[in-house]
């Protein structure tokens, strides 16, 4: 264990059990496995330093904003995993009764989030459909990183969510300017937080959503 925050020593930061960094362990394991056949990260970035930094540790941040009163939790376009399958692996290892539901289209990465939801006994179920074409959902905790712009996100949880808790996005360097583009269009309840895993990023943790009637 010590070895781990040795290396990685951003995962301190986390507070997370030995027992949660040796499955980030044997989730990166896998996730250099199955690169080999499908790009569940891209090739420059398949090193096990950078997806435990930039993918891994990056998604587990979240965990404080993750409404555990509520006993599903929604991960919006997936893909390998991040962060959905990460933050099933802490909620494991809380003992939160908590099921994390992995929207994703690729029968590919589909299939490899299963695989590793079995390995790591996981409380998942993966959903591989286009969310956008899936009617009357609802959530606790929704969560979206990297997968579509934040007006497409807003929109989408706001027609298809029947009930939802908080909706947790994931910004960029340019997250800032996107933002109050953003606040034009739509009413936000939010509070955000500082990314630990780049200078440039932070996360936003939207309570409430409304359209204003410009739009």
């Amino acid at each position: 264990m010590d070895e781990i925050f040795i290396k990685y020593p951003l995962i301190k930061k986390l507070n997370v059990s030995r027992e949660t960094c040796l499955d980030f362990e044997k989730f990166i394991f896998m996730i250099l496995d199955k690169n080999k056949e499908i790009n569940i990260v891209s090739s420059e970035n398949a090193n096990k330093d950078i997806i435990m930094n930039r993918h891994i540790i990056d998604s587990a941040q979240i965990i404080d904003f993750v409404d555990f009163n509520y006993n599903t939790t929604c991960d919006l376009g997936t893909g390998g995993g991040f962060p959905g399958l990460v933050t099933a692996i802490v909620a494991k290892n809380m003992k939160k009764d908590i099921k994390i539901k992995l929207f994703e289209k690729s029968y590919h990465k589909s299939s490899f989030l299963v695989e590793v939801s079995r390995k790591l006994n996981l409380n998942t179920e993966v959903i591989q459909e286009d969310i956008f074409k899936t009617p009357e959902l609802k959530s606790g905790t929704i969560m979206a990183r990297a997968f579509k712009p934040l007006p497409v996100v807003l929109d989408l949880v706001h027609e298809k969510f029947l009930t939802y808790k908080n909706l947790i996005i994931f910004m960029g360097k340019t997250g800032k300017k996107i933002l109050e583009e953003t606040l034009i269009n739509w009413e936000l309840e939010f509070e955000e937080k500082k990314s630990i895993s780049s200078e440039d990023s932070f996360l936003l943790n939207i309570k409430k959503i409304k359209k204003k009637n410009n739009i």
